[in-house]
């Protein structure tokens, strides 16, 4: 696990985090390519904006979120997390993530 802290941008009226997401409860996850046995619901990072607040605080594509400023991310809607990504009120967002990267790194050290 891995923590992220993106401090939103804001532009006008908008505060902008960097990045868009896919994946979801109500998704189908055979066409999410980043679940690794395509019945992963869970929400991923899709694309990160170079240069803004996600790349800048370390957010990677591939990223799953599991959990937004302390709330669960496993089991909600697509519309649900980005709901909760997008909230007006809050300019620091607290990510939870699992990298896939991460996770192959420590089976292999644990399998040597």
């Amino acid at each position: 696990m891995q923590r992220v802290e993106i401090h939103k941008l804001r532009q006008g009226e908008n505060l902008i985090l960097g990045f868009s997401i896919g994946g979801g409860i109500d998704q189908d996850p055979a066409q999410n390519p980043f679940s690794e046995d395509k019945t992963d619901k869970g929400i991923y990072v899709t694309r990160v904006t170079e240069g803004g607040p996600a790349e800048v605080a370390g957010l990677q594509v591939g990223d799953k979120i599991m959990q937004v400023n302390g709330w669960d991310m496993t089991m909600v809607t697509h519309d649900q997390a980005r709901k909760r990504l997008t909230k007006r009120n809050e300019e620091v967002v607290r990510l939870l993530v699992t990298r896939h990267s991460l996770q192959k790194a420590v089976q292999q050290s644990m399998m040597s």
